[in-house]
């Protein structure tokens, strides 16, 4: 089957394209994109079998082949701004296809998301969890996971209710791309390609994130010395949505 996505685009001025994370969809830009859109012009896309693309999979459905696919609708010279699963899917891209790209910009996210010696990460126990429940129960891990993204930020019950709002805007993600999505937090490993990687590239990291620890930091920093790396105090795993005004700040900051 070919693989056409759907992409939202509003605003004029300079290309921002944001990637959202696993068991989500665009929607939950929302907040951020009604204070940037005046300035610059925005596209959302829905990562393939989420969202308006929920059934969008390519075959087989793996990181390689959704960077490709998503590639495909991104305007020329754009910066990338990926938020943890998506940021992942960003980096592929970067690494795959530079030429696109003018920035990269990773929220709450890294070059292997799974937990290892010499490495800060989610335990591999929370993901294996994740995985098992999924196959017993769609919709009430899918739920637990949006919870647990929210785990650590001051305003953690309204954050919650922000993101799950959101989510519910649109139809259900497909579960062949939440499993397909576990397995690349679990398993992908991209800090070699990570090494080369030339263009500018900007981490923000929540100091209150239970699923990216901010102490991953001096590690990212040791593959690349040429990213920056920026820690948000009072953040946890969605910093757009807990510290919506403050991040727009930053992330305008931190443009090239």
């Amino acid at each position: 089957m070919s693989v056409r996505l759907k992409i939202s685009t509003v605003g004029r001025g300079k290309q921002l394209v944001f990637l959202h994370g696993w068991g989500m969809n665009s929607g939950v830009w929302q907040p951020l994109i009604d204070i940037l859109k005046d300035d610059f012009c925005i596209t959302t896309i829905d990562l393939p079998g989420y969202g308006l693309n929920h059934q969008q999979l390519p075959t087989p459905y793996n990181l390689q082949n959704v960077a490709t696919t998503v590639a495909e609708y991104l305007p020329a010279n754009c910066t990338l701004i990926g938020w943890s699963l998506g940021g992942l899917i960003a980096q592929q891209i970067a690494i795959l296809h530079p030429e696109k790209l003018n920035q990269l910009m990773l929220v709450c996210s890294s070059p292997r998301f799974s937990k290892s010696e010499g490495w800060s990460g989610i335990d591999s126990k929370v993901l294996d969890f994740f995985t098992q429940q999924l196959k017993l129960d769609f919709s009430k891990t899918l739920v637990r996971f949006l919870a647990v993204q929210a785990i650590g930020s001051l305003n953690a019950r309204q954050d919650a209710k922000i993101i799950k709002q959101a989510v519910q805007k649109y139809s259900p993600p497909s579960s062949v791309a939440l499993a397909a999505g576990l397995d690349m937090l679990q398993r992908v490993d991209l800090r070699e390609q990570f090494k080369s990687l030339l263009m500018p590239c900007h981490f923000f990291l929540g100091r209150l994130d239970t699923l990216v620890p901010d102490n991953v930091a001096p590690f990212i920093q040791q593959l690349n010395t040429k990213v920056t790396i920026e820690v948000i105090t009072d953040a946890a795993h969605a910093p757009f949505i807990s510290n919506t005004e403050d991040f727009s700040k930053r992330l305008v900051n931190a443009l090239v």
